[in-house]
């Protein structure tokens, strides 16, 4: 048996190749869109991608399942009463199907959506019971599915199924069985998972702590609070249902001028500014957001960023342009208009209005405070970070809430931004900004950079 695991950094997404070399025959579960890497591995061991299976319609990201299809002829499945609506086949419950000397065998086992499943995995030249099962989005390393993306009219029963899914049909496997799932750490389909790619269903039956529960301490800890649904995942939904345009048919990704750019804001089209923290606060174009390139970009991009937004990229390099390119298709991100050619330099060059973000270090906010010199002091962390210890006169005030809701105080006010490390600080800064928010500030280096500094903080 061939059998590979692949890795999106950052999102957590995993996906799989599994296959026979001596029947040159391989399957794909849950490809990322960017595919090529499959085809390469496949090619490369003698075999040809012949199906592909999906374990449920994902939120988080866009699947690779159209642009594998049209490279490789292979059809997609999901589980019987999937509602795709492009051309797929369905398994059943019980269904096996062979690959040379893989054996792959169906099981529903719904949760995180209504029609997820599981796939029990056999290398026949090993044993006739299955040595591995792919988990989905059921059951993580460290974590379990998330039930509510399904919506909350759904919430009561899928909290009954995922409850079923984990006891009666994945917690029936044999102990030393090992698990797949679809996600690690960085993806937003749990809350704690762990960045071990693999583990074992006894392993995780016994030290996961909400496998422990009744079902109704069950039902009571499921619809308690889950990391935040990012506006991308409506539309990567929708995206999976109707099957993913081919990435050939995306708009051209044009080299513009700071006029051309200029004009195309006076359109409507948003500028996303992805330089490091430091340049976007020496200079940036009004109006910009400033998310950089990073573990999380994806997610934090789904989040603050509208999915039918034209955008425009102001990057370092070509290089860099490519990799946020990957990062806003692979959450379905597709009206990319261009990036501005000759970064900010030919902007500024141009005669363009520029605005700053002033970074503010450690050293001038405890000076600032010590005399009363301030206005507001926002505090954007998790509610988890912020009571492992903050800033005194810090404000609670996470990210989220700010994109949902504005501050209500007057925008001429100042604001100082903090968060971890300042990357999220830059997010909130530049969007307060975009908002008409006139006197900001982010905290260089975040807590981190205040703690090392050795100033104080409560919990």
């Amino acid at each position: 048996m061939f059998f590979k695991q692949f890795l999106v950094k950052g999102m957590g997404c995993l996906s799989y190749l599994i296959g026979c070399p001596l029947a040159r025959k391989a399957c794909v579960v849950d490809p990322k869109r960017d595919v090529q890497d499959y085809v390469d591995v496949a090619r490369d061991n003698g075999m040809e991608i012949t199906h592909i299976f999906e374990t449920h319609i994902h939120a988080d990201h866009v699947s690779g399942n159209q642009e594998l299809s049209s490279l490789t002829g292979a059809e997609t499945y999901f589980m019987e009463g999937t509602p795709a609506k492009f051309p797929h086949k369905e398994v059943h419950e019980g269904e096996t199907m062979e690959f040379g000397n893989v054996r792959l065998e169906f099981m529903k086992t719904p949760g995180h959506t209504p029609h997820s499943m599981s796939i029990l995995v056999t290398d026949l030249t090993r044993a006739e019971e299955p040595w591995l099962v792919l988990t989905g989005d059921c059951l993580f390393v460290g974590d379990i599915g998330r039930p509510d993306l399904a919506g909350k009219e759904l919430l009561d029963e899928q909290i009954k199924n995922l409850y079923h899914s984990l006891h009666e049909k994945l917690g029936k496997l044999p102990p030393n069985m090992e698990i797949y799932p679809a996600h690690g750490q960085g993806s937003l389909c749990g809350k704690g998972m762990s960045s071990k790619p693999n583990s074992t269903i006894g392993f995780e039956m016994a030290h996961v702590p909400v496998l422990k529960l009744s079902l109704e301490e069950f039902k009571k800890e499921m619809t308690r609070d889950f990391p935040e649904r990012p506006k991308s995942f409506s539309h990567i939904i929708d995206t999976n249902m109707s099957g993913a345009p081919l990435l050939e048919r995306c708009p051209h990704i044009k080299d513009l001028g700071p006029q051309q750019v200029k004009e195309l804001m006076e359109q409507g089209a948003m500028v996303l500014d992805i330089r490091d923290t430091a340049a976007f606060g020496g200079a940036h174009i009004p109006g910009s957001i400033n998310i950089g390139l990073g573990p999380q970009t994806a997610n934090w991009i789904g989040m603050v960023i509208e999915p039918d937004a034209k955008l425009i990229l102001v990057v370092p390099g070509r290089e860099a342009a490519q990799e946020m390119i990957h990062h806003l298709h692979r959450i379905g991100y597709d009206n990319i208009i261009g990036y501005l050619h000759g970064g900010m330099a030919a902007w500024q060059e141009a005669g363009m209005p520029i605005e700053n973000l002033w970074q503010i270090s450690a050293q001038r906010l405890y000076e600032k405070l010590k005399t009363g010199n301030y206005g507001h002091l926002f505090d954007i962390r998790t509610k988890a970070e912020w009571e492992s210890g903050h800033i005194k006169e810090a404000e609670h005030l996470p990210l989220n809430s700010i994109l949902k809701e504005l501050p209500k105080i007057p925008k001429d006010e100042e604001i100082i931004v903090t968060c971890g490390v300042g990357y999220r600080g830059n997010i909130a800064a530049s969007y307060l900004q975009r908002h008409g928010f006139t006197h900001v500030h982010s905290l260089a280096g975040g807590m981190k950079a205040w703690i090392n500094s050795g100033y104080p903080v409560v919990r």
